[in-house]
């Protein structure tokens, strides 16, 4: 009981430690699942609005209308009057009082109204009305207003604006330029210039200020007004698409909306977290509750557990740094490595279910395109488990990386049918990301040998290598005790022949019974089937006949880590006896002891353990029953089944399968398998007629098959059996 506790104690830890991994992991809910770029394309399935969204033009769309805006605007300015005569009045006053301050000439204003009334000022007057009536402005625009074109302006008169062009406007430095030139004609250049024209000159087409920063605020929110709403069931973007700036624009209106809809809901972050610890314990507890009532064995084998969630974590890890680099990077995680290994070293049934809660794990890292992970990794999953049933070789990965990317690319686009009804939306991508996936499938090949280091399992690759007669070990084995092979061998027949009737692993078994009187090499004459007629027991004691025999166990161990055998495989060297008794040398000291005496059973008892396993125990009883079963000189079917039954149920008795997993039900299909098998290997062969004598007549010559007839056998007319 406190064994169970204890074993159930370190599974919850695993999978509690395995649930705050996976959680820290998981997406923050305030984090957006999307990742996109201008000019890349969107790696997502198509996106459907929730809800109305504005479409607000994108910030290079605005940029280049604001350009366009400033070149084309055009300043609103207004007209006011200034009177022409005050200013030539005044403008020669200034002139004439200049030339009397610097000719020192007393006779002053009159003198010089005199001399250039006639030709100065009849031309100042002209010029000045001319400029007036067409327009004069100042030489530049006020800030920020200065970067407007000045090719037209607006002219405001009674409340309503009159396009004009600017070409008949003449400048305030213009006009001054102009007046300079006339007093250069007229010879009083210096007094004007000393009367300070600038002051006087003043525009009469002047920027209206307000009126104009009204307007270009008009134009500019014609810029930027909405251009109209994605409707809610309108698609944002589809599949595959170049996202655009108009797109990107619509993408984040839509993220900050969505945002906002979640602020102003009552969502919580933390009942979001709840969710996810929820989400994940229930994936956990799916699979754990499976292996608990579906699959013992592997329940009880507390690396199995470990490695199967070990895997699903790597590959969750996995999609959420891919992820992280570049979306839909998840669909070029290889997941199907898992299944595959799980199927190599357990079976098909548990890589299903396996496949199964790590998809819809890392299902949670791609929620805009869930449906369609999960129907392409499940598609892959069935076409890697379907071709690799009975996986013997490891080239047969590399064929199984074909059948999952023909599983990847049909799914695909059975997915995009359904949910678009056209060819349109396939993404050549998605589905060269497929197909690298499905190429990555064949990393399997080097894992194996990873993980068969790291958590002791073992392949059936790996066995179907360790059982070839050619490898070196059992080469020996054969060269120096031929006998003990030629037992191993059939042992190895009946007990796998066994293994697969009760669902334990076959080759496993074959692999353990080819190797586990591998001991016997160091003394292999002491064994009855490498003796030729001299039997070196006769002139030793029970008890050092016993020490030689019990030696093979943990000789054969020796050998066996030296040629590097897996562990598993060193199980079956010293479970195959367990903790039995060398029994022919314990009986005959206790007849050879005086009447009365008990003999110590500890010489003549193997060091165990007990078979473990469902694999050892099967190998425990063929051993026995398959060197027994040479003694016997009748090989009826009943006689058989008496031998059986007698040592398995003595084995059983003894206590010596207590450990196993074994059920009544298995003990019952282990007899009746081993009974035929060993009614197939001891079948009798007929007995040919000798030839005719040369002075008889000669007889026609029998058949040798059942196709040519019947063999006539002492008068008995039924067929002799296939040989």
């Amino acid at each position: 009981m406190k064994n169970g506790k204890n074993n159930i104690l370190q599974r919850a830890l695993i999978a509690c430690g395995m649930l705050v991994l996976l959680v820290y992991f998981f997406p923050h809910p305030s984090v957006s699942h999307y990742k996109f770029e201008e000019g890349r394309p969107w790696n997502y399935a198509k996106l459907i609005a929730p809800f109305d969204i504005p479409i607000h033009p994108d910030s290079a769309t605005i940029t280049e209308a604001l350009d366009s805006l400033d070149k084309a605007f055009v300043p609103v300015y207004e007209r006011r009057s200034v009177s022409v005569d005050s200013m030539a009045r005044i403008i020669m006053a200034r002139v004439a009082v200049a030339d009397e301050l610097t000719s020192n000439n007393t006779t002053g204003l009159a003198t010089f109204v005199n001399k250039y009334i006639n030709s100065f000022d009849s031309q100042m007057i002209t010029l000045l009305r001319h400029a007036y009536s067409r327009g004069v402005i100042k030489d530049s625009l006020p800030a920020p207003f200065d970067r407007f074109t000045r090719t037209s302006a607006r002219i405001m008169e009674n409340k309503v604006l009159r396009e004009v062009p600017t070409r008949n406007f003449t400048t305030v430095g213009a006009l001054e330029r102009k007046l300079d030139s006339i007093a250069g004609v007229n010879n009083c250049r210096r007094q004007l210039r000393n009367a300070g024209l600038r002051d006087l000159l003043v525009p009469n087409i002047v920027c209206n200020i307000a009126e104009t920063k009204r307007l270009y605020a008009n134009d500019k929110a014609l810029i930027t007004i909405d251009r109209g709403v994605i409707q809610r069931g309108q698609t944002i973007i589809d599949n595959g698409a170049i996202v655009s700036a108009q797109d990107y624009t619509n993408l984040k209106t839509y993220e900050q909306l969505l945002a906002g809809q979640a602020g102003e809901s009552e969502r919580s972050d933390f009942l979001m977290l709840l969710g996810q610890i929820l989400y994940v314990a229930i994936m956990i507890v799916v699979l754990l509750g499976y292996l608990l009532y579906m699959e013992p064995d592997i329940w009880r084998d507390l690396r199995a557990i470990l490695f199967m969630l070990t895997m699903i974590a790597a590959n969750f890890l996995l999609g959420v740094l891919g992820e992280y680099v570049f979306s839909g990077a998840i669909c070029v995680v290889p997941m199907l490595i898992t299944p595959i290994l799980i199927l190599v070293f357990f079976n098909g049934r548990v890589a299903m279910v396996v496949a199964v809660v790590q998809t819809l794990l890392c299902a949670g890292l791609t929620t805009t395109f869930a449906l369609e992970f999960i129907m392409i990794q499940f598609a892959g999953t069935a076409a890697v488990i379907f071709s690799l049933r009975d996986i013997t070789h490891r080239s047969q990965i590399l064929r199984a990386s074909l059948f999952a990317a023909v599983g990847y690319v049909a799914a695909y686009f059975a997915v995009q049918l359904m949910m678009n009804g056209s060819f349109n939306d396939f993404s050549l991508r998605m589905v060269s990301m497929l197909v690298l996936n499905a190429l990555l499938v064949s990393l399997t090949y080097v894992l194996m040998f990873l993980v068969e280091r790291v958590f002791g399992f073992i392949s059936n690759v790996t066995l179907v290598e360790i059982a070839d007669s050619n490898s070196p070990l059992l080469r020996q084995l054969s060269d120096e005790c031929p006998g003990t092979f030629q037992h191993s061998m059939a042992v190895a027949t009946l007990a796998s022949d066994a293994a697969g009737k009760i669902g334990a692993n076959p080759l496993l078994v074959r692999a353990g019974a080819m190797y586990h009187d591998i001991g016997k090499m160091s003394n292999p004459i002491f064994f009855t089937e490498n003796q030729h007629g001299v039997n070196p027991h006769d002139g030793l004691s029970p008890q050092r006949s016993a020490e030689i025999i019990i030696s093979h166990v943990p000789e054969g161990l020796k050998r066996a880590e030296r040629a590097g055998l897996p562990g598993v495989m060193r199980n079956f060297i010293r479970e195959h006896h367990g903790a039995g008794k060398a029994k022919y040398f314990y009986i005959t000291a206790c007849r050879q002891a005086p009447e009365g005496t008990e003999v110590d059973p500890a010489p003549f008892t193997y060091p165990g353990p007990n078979p473990r396993s469902r694999e050892t125990s099967v190998l425990m009883m063929a051993d026995a029953v398959e060197a027994a079963s040479r003694s016997l000189k009748d090989n009826t079917p009943k006689s058989i089944s008496e031998l059986v039954d007698r040592i398995i149920d003595g084995q059983i008795a003894e206590g010596l399968h207590n450990d196993s997993p074994l059920s009544f039900r298995d003990v019952g299909v282990i007899k009746k398998a081993f009974v035929k098998r060993i009614m197939t290997m001891n079948h009798t062969r007929i007995s040919y007629p000798d030839a005719p004598k040369p002075s008889a007549p000669v007889a026609p010559v029998p058949p040798t098959s059942v196709e040519d007839g019947p063999i006539r056998i002492d008068g008995d007319d039924t067929p002799a059996p296939r040989q």
